[in-house]
Formats: structure tokens, sequence, C-alpha cells
């Protein structure tokens, strides 16, 4: 079979085309949403239910048979700075079976029950900090499709991360991070290596059209690494908020959308998939998604990259589903392929949901200058350079993440 053109990416707002949102305070039946309950007891399980149907898929609950194991404690880590635990979260009775390392950074001097930023990282846990004692695992390389044991030599070696763990110490949050690999590997293949096949049903060798494809996954693992945090008296379970970046952005705003424990939500770049309206056609598309990471989404999602205006739902929904909780959504000038104009307007298209909650959306229609956050219950901003974490992306989250929860300072 022939290789089917690319189809270039269009970067021209003169040829986005006109689209609808579908519109999230309007009920399957036509009927309007007028209040809070009618929103929380009908109208967000409908979202939810059609996001689960047609882009990420169900997921299953908490297992029954899931345990924890911390393996490695310092309560004078980072030079006497910070309460260090690594955590194993196995997600079953089989020991031998997939699981997750937590890594897990408190301030040393600060209240008990501190909040959490939980993050998912690219490249193992060791990569996040030059710290000497962080366990190294087994990582993927994608490339070669196969695991190995981490480097010693990539301790400290994410940009992404860099100088990310003193910086939310210092304003009083413990710091998370698991490698989201642990939970499945980003392969069109990793499915047999991650937690999926754990819940096939009898006789089961392939996900069903709406099963849950390996964002579903990776949320999940988010997930099970709170249900660790609940039974930690040194966290406060209530106040932990998720980050992440790019796929990962995407996979923190579905876990946000699905698990209403969680505090907060921060999304980086998070894009196509992500933050970004799909019925726009600028940069990534649905088709692209397709074509390069079917894996990610169920099956179900296949049906709308020639056809996204029939796709039942929109971006901006996918943020209201957090509602009433502060969201952030950052993006970046040269990350075009993300389209920041599209997450922006998701970010403001999600805005009549918050204040019907008695929140604040953006309280905007104008793209703000660069460098210039916005930071209500909605978040956002767009700053210079490209695709990644930044110190100013950490330093506003940070101080946004500091509003809504409030850590305690000594």
């Amino acid at each position: 079979m022939l290789a089917q053109p690319r189809i270039p990416a269009n970067y021209d707002e003169s040829k986005v085309g006109s689209y609808t949102l579908p519109d999230p305070l309007v009920l399957g039946d036509g009927k309007p949403v007028r209040d809070a309950a009618t929103w929380k007891q009908r109208r967000r399980p409908e979202i939810l239910h059609l996001f689960e149907e047609n882009v990420y898929g169900r997921s299953p609950g908490k297992p029954r048979d899931m345990s924890f194991e911390i393996f490695e404690s310092d309560r004078r880590a980072l030079d006497g700075k910070a309460v260090r635990k690594q955590v194993r979260i196995y997600f079953s009775a089989n020991k031998n079976g997939p699981h997750e390392d937590l890594l897990l950074y408190l301030p040393a001097n600060g209240a008990r029950r501190v909040p959490v930023v939980l993050t998912l990282n690219f490249d193992g846990n060791q990569t996040v900090s030059a710290d000497p004692a962080i366990h190294l695992g087994m990582v993927w390389d994608l490339k070669k499709k196969q695991s190995q044991e981490a480097s010693p030599e990539t301790r400290g070696s994410s940009s992404d991360f860099r100088g990310a763990v003193d910086k939310v110490l210092a304003r009083g949050f413990g710091f998370a991070t698991i490698y989201y690999c642990d939970i499945e590997p980003d392969l069109r293949d990793g499915l047999s290596f991650g937690v999926r096949p754990l819940f096939f049903r009898m006789g089961q060798l392939a996900p069903s059209p709406d099963d849950w494809g390996a964002i579903g996954a990776w949320s999940w693992g988010l997930s099970r690494a709170l249900d660790y945090m609940e039974t930690d008296l040194d966290i406060d379970a209530k106040r932990v908020a998720v980050m992440g970046h790019s796929r990962l952005g995407k996979t923190v705003l579905w876990a946000g959308a699905q698990d209403p424990r969680f505090a907060a939500v921060v999304s980086n770049c998070s894009g196509e998939g992500g933050a970004s309206l799909s019925r726009r056609n600028y940069g990534e598309t649905v088709r692209d998604l397709n074509r390069s990471f079917p894996y990610w989404f169920c099956a179900n999602y296949l049906k709308f990259g020639e056809h996204v205006d029939q796709l039942p739902v929109d971006a901006h929904e996918l943020i209201a589903l957090i509602a009433p909780r502060p969201v952030y959504i950052g993006s970046a000038e040269e990350d075009q392929w993300a389209d920041p104009k599209g997450m922006f307007l998701a970010a403001v298209a999600a805005g009549p949901v918050y204040r019907l909650l008695g929140k604040q959306g953006l309280e905007t229609t104008e793209m703000p200058a660069l460098n210039q956050p916005i930071l209500h219950d909605i978040a956002f901003h767009i700053r210079g350079g490209k695709h990644e974490i930044t110190a100013f992306d950490w330093d506003h989250y940070l101080e946004f993440l500091a509003i809504h929860l409030r850590p305690a300072m000594r």
C-alpha cells in the first residue's frame, strides 16, 4: 500500500475556515444549562462520556489489589532542604507486572501536609535532578524500541526541569514526578508492555473502539500516584496539582477532567488533542494525530480525521470539565504547530462554565501580549520562545498555584 501524501500544515489565519463550537451549556436534548446543579448532575457527565467514547477512551478505576512500597527515603536530602521519598506503585498483586516509580521531594522545613505539584517526565526520574540518590530505573529507547537501565550521566539532564525542584520547594510545595513510560511505553506497539492489558476482559486481545489509549493510561497513572498521596501524612492530598508538557500536557488535562481529586491543572504547550481547538484548521490537526500517534487515543477517534466538524466535543469542553478548579494553559510564540491562538480561544470558550460555577474565566477575548499572563481561575500565557518548558513558565505556574493552593511558608 502506498503511503498517503502528507497534507501541509496551515499557518495562515485567513485559511482557518469557519466553524461552530458545541455549546458546553446546552444539554444533549437541547435544553439550556442554567444552574450549577444541572451542570454537575447532567451536562458534565454527558461531556465526559463523549470524550471517553470518541477521544481518549474509557479508563478503569482504582485496582483492588494495587499496593505501595517506599523503597528509599531520606529526611535530609538535597543538602537538608528536602525530604525525599521514592515509592513503587504496583498496579496489581503481581509485583513483576507493570508498576510506576514516584519520586517525591517535600520541603524539609515546610508545614505538615504540604501541597504537591505532580508531574510526568519524558526520560526517567533521574533526569529531573542531579541528586545521586535517585533510583536509576529502566528507560525506553523509543527509536530502538527497547528498554535499558538509565545511565548515571543523564542525572539532571532534562532542560524542562532545570532548577524546577528548587523553585517548587522554595514556594512551599512538594515536587513529585513519574517517568511516563513506566505506565506505558510511548510506542505504537507499547500496549503489550504497559498497564492496559491488565484490564482486558476474558479472551480480549486488543482494545475495543472506545477503550483507553496511551493518554488514558498515562493519566490513569497520575491518579494512582494520588491514591498513594492520600496515604502519606506528609502530603495534603486535597491540594495536589498536575502539570505536564506537550503530549503530557494533553495527559494532565484528561487526568484533571476525569479525576476531580486533582486540585489544579497546568498544561504547557499541549496543542491538538489537548487545549487547542480541533475545529480550527491551524497547525497540527486530528488528521495528523491519527497518522502519527493513533495509539494515544481510542480507536473511535480515527473517525474524525477527515470529519473534525462531526467530533461531538472540542477542547473548550475538556477545559470546562476541570471547572471550578483552577486551570492554566501555557503556550509559546514559536510553537505554531500547537496553535497558541487555538488554545487561547478554547480557554475563552470554557469561561461560561467557570462563571456559571462562580469562578472567573479569562474575561477577555483579546489575545494577551507576549509574556503577560492572565492569572484568573482560568489562566493563560503566550511567551516568547519555542516548544519547551522554561524558567518563565515555572515561575508563573508556581505563582498561579500559590494563589489557589496557598502553601504555608516558614
